[in-house]
């Protein structure tokens, strides 16, 4: 058995219009000067009280915890703007529908969304009752401790040679590192590849059709050997 962990925004979804309205509202809000664009994408995957204070450094916990509860209210009030969307990226449908068919392979998603987040997303989706583990920042320690993976790992009953884990991020990457499963990089999200490389990607992928390369090689029956 194979368990393949996604990340969520900026791996399955695109999210960032969305994530960087909810910022804008919440700073607005508050008299809060924004963070540009870049900076604000850079620290998405991230759980949330940990974004705000790298973007917003030596702000109190207090004032943190308030920014973090404005963010939540406003991206609630998009979410529910049929105007906005956080829609897949192409060929993810189809990557999740053949994985997902598969008796050899278990799915997952460990994200620094709230369980909330990832459960609207799978219901608007119909993927409800996909992936068998869904770790997220309601629980654990934020990326890129191991944490999330760690937890999948034993929900899935498989160890670290049959785990992969496919983000966007650097955080997904040195979390994946730091867990001992091999990390694929997505190029279509939020980090440069240049920096997912450096955080220890063992490969980048462009677009749905090689990573779906990528996931079936990994989840290649072995070999019997007569």
């Amino acid at each position: 058995m194979k368990l393949i962990v996604f990340d969520c925004d900026g791996t399955l979804v695109d999210s960032q219009h969305m994530i960087v309205a909810a910022m804008e509202r919440a700073f607005a809000d508050r008299a809060l000067a924004l963070p540009v664009r870049d900076n604000i994408l850079g620290v998405v995957g991230l759980s949330l009280p940990i974004a705000i204070e790298r973007l917003v450094p030596h702000m109190s916990v207090a004032a943190i915890d308030d920014l973090a509860e404005g963010y939540k209210a406003a991206f609630g009030e998009l979410r529910r703007d049929p105007l906005q969307r956080e829609p897949l990226y192409p060929g993810v449908r189809e990557i999740l529908n053949e994985l997902g068919a598969r008796d050899d392979v278990m799915l997952g998603v460990a994200t620094g969304k709230s369980r909330r987040g990832v459960a609207a997303i799978l219901e608007r989706e119909g993927l409800d009752g996909l992936f068998q583990t869904i770790q997220t920042a309601d629980t654990h320690l934020s990326k890129p401790d191991p944490s999330m993976l760690i937890t999948a790992m034993a929900e899935a009953g498989c160890g670290p040679p049959d785990t992969i884990m496919i983000g966007d991020t650097t955080f997904d990457i040195e979390m994946a590192r730091a867990a001992g499963v091999r990390a694929v990089a997505v190029s279509w999200g939020y980090h440069p590849i240049e920096a997912l490389v450096t955080a220890g990607a063992h490969i980048v992928v462009g677009d749905a059709k090689a990573l779906m390369t990528e996931l079936r090689l990994f989840a290649k029956p072995a070999e019997v050997l007569s």
